[in-house]
C-alpha cells in the first residue's frame, strides 16, 4: 500500500474512533492476527505502560532513558497530534510515509487468511509490532491504548509493566470505581514482569500487588521523587531508586507530576536492567524530554499553551499547572472542545473556565465531536461570563489571537483532536 491507500484502508476499519463504542472486549482478533504474523511481538522485550494519565509522558522519559543506554528503541503510543506516523517510533523518529503504508498494508494481506476483521487501533498496534520485529529493535517501550486487560497492546509478554496512576476514566467501559478501573489496568501484568507502581492509594496499590508479577516496585516505598521545584523550562527534580539519589535533575517539562512521572520511568528502566542507570544517563535522557501537546509552551507574547488534557483528571492537572505557575499581567483566554461522551460540565469545571476572562468554545474536529453551541451553552451555565461560539479550531485560535495583547495567555485544551489542528497553527503563527 502506498500512505493515502493505508490511512483510507484505516479508516473503513474505524468504529471507536467515529461512533466511541467498542465490540465486546476481546483479544481473540489481535491474537489470530499475531499469529498469522508469526508473533513479531515476542522477538523483543517488553516495557509495556498503563494509566489513566502521564502514559505519554512516561514512555518518552523511559524512551529516552533506554536511548541513553546506546539501545535501539521502538515506541508505540496513542492517539497522535497532527500524523499518525506519530504512533510508531524508533529511536523517537516517526515511521515513514513508505514504511508505514508498507506494514499497514502487510496486515491488510493477512486479515482474508486471519479470517478476522481487526480495528484501527488492532491495525495500528500489529502494524508497530511487527515493524519492530522487521526493524529488530533492542527494545519496545509500548503504551496502552484503553484500560489494560482487553487492549490490544496485551498481546505482549512484558519484562516490566507499568502504572502511572489511576482515575475516573473510560467509566463506560470499566467502573464505576476506580478500584474496577485499577482491575482492568492491573490486567497488563504477567507472571515474570517487574511491576511498577506509581500510584499510592493504599487500595488500589493492593490490586496491582496481587496482581500476578514477579516482583513490586511502589512510589514512597522503593523509588519516590524527593525534591521537586519549578525551574525556567521545566522541574528541578531529586529522585530517588532502591540504590541511588539523583539530585538536581532538569525534566524539561511543566507540571510537578512530572516529577512523579520521572520517577516511575526510571524505576522502571532501573528494573528492566536490574541495575542503578549510571548519573550521566539519568541527565542526559530526561534533558531531552520531549512531548508535544502535552501542556506546551508554543510562543510568549502572548503566551500560548497547549495540553490535550481530555479527561477530568487530566483538566485538573492543566488547571493546577497553569495557575500555580504561570501568572500572566493581561487576560486568560481558554480555547475549548470536546467529545460526545465525555461529561462537559466535569471537564470545563476541572479545567476551572469560570476563572479565566474569555472561554472561547470550538467543535473538536472529530466525528464525536460535540457542537460548539452544545459545549457554549454548558460554559455559560457553570460560570463562564464572555464565552464565543466559532465553529472550527483554526477559527478559534485566530479570534484568540486577534483579540489577544502581549500580555495575555491563551490556554488550547479540552481534547487532543483540537490541540492536534491548534498546534501547527500557533506555530505558523509563532513564526509570522
Amino acid at each position: 500500500m502506498n500512505y493515502a491507500d493505508a490511512l483510507a484502508y484505516l479508516d473503513a476499519h474505524a468504529t471507536y474512533e467515529k461512533t466511541g463504542l467498542i465490540d465486546s472486549p476481546s483479544l481473540a482478533t489481535i491474537e489470530r492476527l499475531m499469529s498469522v504474523m508469526g508473533d513479531p511481538q515476542t522477538t523483543y522485550p517488553v516495557i509495556h505502560i498503563t494509566g489513566t494519565n502521564g502514559k505519554g509522558s512516561t514512555s518518552q522519559m523511559i524512551t529516552r532513558l533506554l536511548m541513553a543506554h546506546g539501545l535501539t528503541v521502538g515506541t508505540f503510543s496513542s492517539p497522535h497530534l497532527e500524523r499518525i506516523n506519530e504512533r510508531m517510533t524508533y529511536n523517537c523518529e516517526p515511521i515513514s510515509d513508505e514504511e508505514f503504508g508498507d506494514q499497514v498494508g502487510a496486515v491488510a494481506d493477512l486479515e482474508v487468511l486471519a479470517g478476522v476483521r481487526p480495528s484501527y487501533f488492532e491495525i495500528t498496534t500489529a502494524a508497530a509490532f511487527r515493524w519492530f520485529s522487521d526493524i529488530a529493535v533492542d527494545v519496545a517501550v509500548v503504551e496502552v491504548g484503553l484500560l489494560g486487560r482487553w487492549d490490544s497492546t496485551n498481546v505482549v509478554d512484558a519484562q516490566v509493566a507499568v502504572v502511572t496512576n489511576v482515575a475516573l476514566d473510560h467509566t463506560e467501559f470499566a467502573g464505576p470505581t476506580k478500584a474496577d478501573i485499577a482491575r482492568e489496568k492491573a490486567g497488563i501484568v504477567k507472571a515474570n514482569s517487574a511491576v511498577i507502581i506509581g500510584e499510592t492509594d493504599p487500595d488500589l496499590v493492593e490490586i496491582f500487588r496481587s496482581g500476578g508479577g514477579a516482583v513490586v516496585f511502589e512510589r514512597g516505598e522503593q523509588f519516590d521523587c524527593l525534591e521537586n521545584q519549578l525551574a525556567v523550562g521545566g522541574r528541578l527534580v531529586d529522585l530517588r531508586t532502591q540504590t541511588t539519589v539523583y539530585s538536581d535533575v532538569f525534566v524539561p517539562l511543566h507540571g510537578q507530576h512530572q516529577g512523579d512521572n520521572a520517577a516511575v520511568a526510571l524505576a522502571a528502566v532501573e528494573a528492566f536492567f536490574a541495575s542503578p542507570v549510571p548519573e550521566e544517563l539519568v541527565v542526559e535522557a530526561f534533558s531531552n524530554v520531549q512531548m508535544p501537546g502535552r501542556f506546551e509552551v508554543l510562543n510568549h507574547l502572548p503566551l500560548v499553551i497547549v495540553d490535550g488534557a481530555h479527561n477530568p483528571a487530566g483538566a485538573d492537572t492543566c488547571a493546577q499547572v497553569f495557575f500555580e505557575d504561570f501568572h500572566p499581567e493581561g487576560r486568560r483566554i481558554l480555547i475549548v472542545g470536546c467529545l460526545r461522551g465525555r461529561d462537559p460540565a466535569q471537564l470545563l469545571g476541572a479545567l476551572r473556565a469560570e476563572e479565566y476572562d474569555v472561554v472561547i468554545c470550538c467543535t473538536a474536529p472529530s466525528p464525536r465531536g460535540l457542537a460548539v453551541k452544545e459545549l457554549a451553552a454548558i460554559a455559560r451555565s457553570v460560570g463562564c461570563d464572555d464565552v464565543y461560539e466559532v465553529a472550527s479550531v483554526s477559527a478559534a485560535c485566530q479570534r484568540a489571537l486577534d483579540i489577544a495583547s502581549v500580555d495575555d495567555a491563551i490556554v488550547v485544551s479540552g481534547s487532543m483532536y483540537v490541540v492536534g489542528e491548534a498546534r501547527p497553527y500557533m506555530i505558523t503563527r509563532r513564526i509570522a
